[in-house]
């Protein structure tokens, strides 16, 4: 059997474009704008805009209130609470009625996509708790090393002056 081996593609033409940017960073052209609205992708189209379609735009039924003063943590506690009664009864059923257990599961389902609707509308508060949380440690990073700049400037300083101390006394 033999080996079949192949080189690399030429770079694409466009490269050319580069070649004396590093002599002039300003002969390159500029990258192209971001795109915004629509556009297609491997033949479906996609949105730049971030929004989370509604259950009922998926076809599901929303089994907290609608609006937008959710309480998030009371509605999540309910349906996780109504999520393990589903389970039990689950259980119950597939013990007792075993030909019952469709429904049952197709509930559970209904729940689990609410609670996941739910927790994706709290994805962007997420980000931004975890960006605030990220930019206060680079903040606490940055002041211990400007205070540890100053205790070793503050040493140097003293080591310089007992150096003076010690040739001035000799």
């Amino acid at each position: 059997m033999a080996a079949t081996s192949s080189s690399y593609p030429p770079p694409p033409p466009y490269y050319r474009l580069y070649k004396d940017f590093l002599e002039d960073p300003k002969s390159a052209p500029e990258p192209p704008s971001p795109i915004q609205g629509l556009y297609s992708l491997y033949g479906a189209t996609y949105t730049t805009d971030v929004v989370l379609p509604s259950l009922e735009d998926q076809g599901v039924r929303q089994l907290y209130p609608k609006g937008p003063n959710i309480d998030y943590k009371k509605e999540l506690r309910s349906l996780n609470r109504e999520l393990q009664l589903h389970i039990l009864e689950l259980a119950d059923v597939l013990v007792d009625r075993p030909s019952q257990y469709a429904r049952r599961v197709e509930e559970i389902s209904l729940i689990f996509k609410n609670l996941h609707h739910l927790l994706n509308s709290l994805r962007p508060h997420q980000a931004r708790a975890t960006l605030i949380h990220i930019l206060e440690r680079q903040i606490q990073h940055r002041k211990q090393a400007v205070e540890d700049i100053k205790r070793r400037r503050e040493e140097a300083q003293k080591l310089l002056k007992e150096s003076l101390q010690m040739l001035d006394g000799h």
